[in-house]
């Protein structure tokens, strides 16, 4: 077994040393805030005693053919960006995770994926830093690509520690560190419906919202009105969630889901596909209500069925913004990293997922929306990406201008980023964004009607 000590802890200074695969193991869902699924996780150790910094988490490639190309990249996204925040680090743990497909042992997994954690080890130290450990987690046993002593690492690998039974896990609990249980359970509280009479009473509400709004989007004169009454109607749904009782996760999302109707989403989830609507949302971050709005966000991202997944990269961006400004990290990147794969040039979503895997504050963020001034009326609100400088592709958190309040009918809930005074008198349709259907057709070009003329993506 290789011995080596990483400290780890909470932030009031006490430190867990872990001894060894067994502890690395228990501890990866405390270090991740989640059981990862399918996934690679590479863990920066920096110091003499091998103190946890930067982690990375990715998808493992279905591909062997990928494996090369996507460990180069990961190996020199860790280490650089290690350097920005805490140093090149001295040394990485990897961990493989993935089950077979039927259950019926992990040993073939971990063979399979040998290649790939070589391959992983390699890229490392092409960038002169060992790896000290690599571990395949599956089917609730663990392996060690690095010992080569059967003794404390047998071939048919060691059972997992059995949940909360270990040092790691009451450290956690004493520092208030919780598992939100899976990755799949996770992204299955985001991910669209699949029952086929849910799915096409949605689609076909969307179907009929869309050439109804579609005109009016792309009216500078009615534009604006469809943004107030989609704030409005997003609002009311939000009091709706909020009056009832909390639940468990999945009797919450069951009964939001009955909360809203077809066409109610519908029309949230087209009027959000205008970026200065979504940005207006943004504000929501707090508190109570910011439990609620994300509780609208999920329900949303789940309604975005069939042709209409694109769709889902404006509510999920959302719940992600939500959740990095409540300090659920872990919920942010999951819920970011779907947007992504909805929508890969979501600019938002790319800049809130830069920010949050960069470590940065949100606090920045949210003094921007809360220092707003009500000096002028108005309906812009707009995140703009950073400007080109000597920042840029650092990791500079995104530019935010001043703020406005909402059209609320009375009653101030939050306030919103304002747009840049050159975009006030005209109409762009880069800064629209909906991509819904006409009814009847469902070609790309059809749903990506916000990109006539424009290829910008926010």
């Amino acid at each position: 077994m290789n011995k080596h000590r990483e400290p780890t802890g909470p932030a009031d200074g006490q430190q867990i040393t872990l001894r060894g695969p067994a502890e690395l193991a228990d501890a990866l869902p405390y270090l991740m805030g989640f059981y990862p699924n399918d996934s690679v996780v590479m863990v920066a150790l920096h110091g003499g005693r091998g103190r946890f910094g930067g982690r990375l988490r990715l998808g493992i490639p279905q591909a062997p053919g990928e494996w090369g190309p996507v460990a180069d990249q990961l190996a020199e996204c860790l280490v650089s960006g290690s350097e920005r925040r805490e140093g090149r680090p001295d040394a990485i743990v990897i961990f493989l995770c993935q089950d077979s497909p039927d259950g019926s042992g992990g040993q073939h997994t971990m063979e399979r994926l040998r290649p790939f954690a070589q391959r992983l080890r390699t890229a490392c130290g092409a960038l002169d830093v060992p790896v000290l450990e690599a571990l395949c987690i599956s089917d609730g046993r663990y392996w060690s690509y690095c010992c080569p002593d059967v003794r404390c690492c047998p071939d048919q690998g060691s059972p997992l520690a059995l949940p909360g039974t270990t040092v790691m896990a009451a450290a956690a609990a004493y520092a208030g560190v919780h598992v939100r249980g899976t990755l799949r359970d996770m992204e299955a509280r985001l991910q669209p419906w699949r029952a086929p009479a849910a799915v096409t009473a949605q689609e076909r509400a969307l179907d009929r919202a869309g050439p109804t709004l579609l005109p009016r989007l792309l009216d500078e004169r009615t534009r604006r009105e469809v943004a107030a009454e989609t704030l409005r109607l997003a609002r009311s749904l939000m009091d709706r969630i909020e009056e009832t009782q909390p639940a468990p996760p999945a009797l919450s999302d069951a009964g939001d889901d009955q909360l809203i109707g077809s066409d109610e989403a519908a029309a949230v989830i087209l009027g959000l596909q205008d970026r200065e609507t979504r940005d207006r949302a943004a504000a929501w971050m707090e508190g109570a209500e910011a439990q609620a709005a994300l509780r609208l966000w999920r329900t949303l991202a789940r309604r975005c069925v069939g042709a209409y997944g694109e769709h889902a990269a404006a509510p999920l961006t959302l719940a992600g913004w939500v959740s990095w400004s409540t300090g659920d990290e872990p919920g942010a990147r999951v819920a970011l990293s779907l947007a992504l794969r909805a929508d890969p040039e979501y600019t938002f979503a790319q800049l809130l997922h830069r920010a949050c895997n960069e470590g940065l504050d949100p606090e920045a963020l949210r003094r921007c929306l809360r220092e707003a001034t009500d000096e002028e009326t108005g309906t812009g609100a707009e995140l703009t990406e950073p400007v080109a400088g000597p920042d840029a592709g650092r990791g500079a958190p995104p530019h935010a201008r001043t703020v406005r309040p909402l059209p609320d009918g009375g009653r101030r809930r939050g306030r919103v980023l304002r747009p840049p005074g050159a975009e006030r008198g005209k109409t762009s349709l880069g800064s629209i964004r909906p991509r819904t259907p006409v009814a009847g057709r469902r070609t790309r070009e059809a749903r990506r009607y916000g990109r006539r003329g424009s290829r910008t993506r926010r």
